[in-house]
């Protein structure tokens, strides 16, 4: 997947973030939150969020569940930060679709 395209289905959620000091920076200048904001926000949507490394295949999993909703998910990624913003981006998308 890559990190570009985890940011680019972050962005097309509608995400933007005035407050840059929880942010990185990728090559084409976009701010993407580091995974510390990324397991806040989702904490703010009402999502659990973990992301754990997988030696066997060396790539990240995030798994995440709803506290007030009865949900699940996981994606994987090559980075924890590209697992991390694709996580949240998802749960954004569960969000909008659920009416939270």
């Amino acid at each position: 997947m890559g990190l570009d395209v985890a940011i680019d289905e972050l962005y097309a959620t509608g995400w933007s973030s005035p407050d840059e000091s929880q942010c990185d920076r990728y090559d084409d200048g976009r701010c993407y939150p580091i995974v510390d904001r990324a397991k806040r926000e989702a904490s703010e949507l009402g999502y659990d969020l973990a992301i754990r490394h997988i030696q066997l295949f060396d790539c990240y999993r995030a798994e995440w569940t709803g506290v007030s909703v009865n949900t699940v998910g996981a994606v994987v990624g090559q980075s924890e930060a590209e697992t991390a913003v694709y996580a949240l981006s998802q749960m954004r998308r569960s969000a909008v679709g659920a009416g939270v």
